[in-house]
């Protein structure tokens, strides 16, 4: 997203005008993937300045109490990698800082409301397997096993609560669901970027059906996963 600012100087002469402002032009997009493994996203600006500007123009992003640098390129183009993790999106803002030849030093804050950039995060886990090749547990006569989810959009984020739905309404699906249980309590923490796990049982040894979370992270009230209890092959 590109997005054009003036910063105009003070001046009487109309040349003066034309002469002593900056400009920025934000090319930073307006949403990214959530990158969760190092948290860093690219921040791009491009700065222009007239013929009474002093270089080095100065430019910080200011979001959420930091203050970050940007580092000029020969180009005109500023750039850096701003650090969030745990969110759905961070507000931006840039702070330019500038001298006038033989006037003082002038600063602007662009926009005057922060623009808001979403982080995007990548689906939950939609299918998952667990393996019944060997014996049930001796004290409940049951295959179990744990279905993992990421969530790495929200600080606090708990899954509230979990329940089993067939498949489909045939016979043979609503018959299968019913060997499958949510064994888990609830609600369970679920840290940020730490994998969170919801357990399961089955009393067959093949059975399959819908589990579907509750949660409260902003966004995502409930999530569906096809679950399947059978044999899987040994490693090869």
């Amino acid at each position: 997203m590109r997005r054009l600012i003036g910063f105009p100087c003070v001046a009487a002469a109309a040349l003066a005008l034309a002469g002593c402002g900056v400009q920025l032009q934000d090319e930073t997009p307006g949403k990214f993937p959530v990158n969760a493994d190092i948290g860093m996203y690219p921040i791009t600006v491009k700065v222009t300045s007239g013929a009474m500007v002093s270089q080095p123009v100065y430019l910080w992003l200011v979001s959420d109490g930091q203050k970050v640098p940007l580092t000029a390129g020969s180009d005109g183009t500023y750039q850096t990698m701003f650090p969030v993790k745990c969110k759905d999106s961070f507000p931006l803002q840039f702070l330019a800082v500038w001298r006038l030849q033989g006037v003082a030093t002038k600063n602007e804050v662009y926009p005057a409301q922060p623009r808001q950039i979403d982080l995007t995060p990548p689906p939950l886990t939609a299918q998952a397997t667990i393996d019944t090749s060997g014996k049930p547990d001796k004290k409940t006569r049951a295959w179990q096993g744990a279905v993992q989810y990421d969530i790495v959009t929200d600080a606090n984020a708990h899954i509230t609560a979990a329940h089993i739905e067939p498949v489909s309404q045939d016979k043979a699906d609503v018959a299968a669901a019913k060997a499958i249980s949510v064994v888990s309590d609830f609600p369970i923490d679920a840290s940020c970027g730490i994998p969170t796990a919801v357990q399961l049982a089955s009393k067959d040894r093949r059975a399959q059906a819908n589990l579907v979370i509750d949660t409260d992270v902003p966004g995502m009230p409930n999530w569906t996963t096809k679950v399947t209890f059978a044999p899987q092959p040994p490693a090869q």
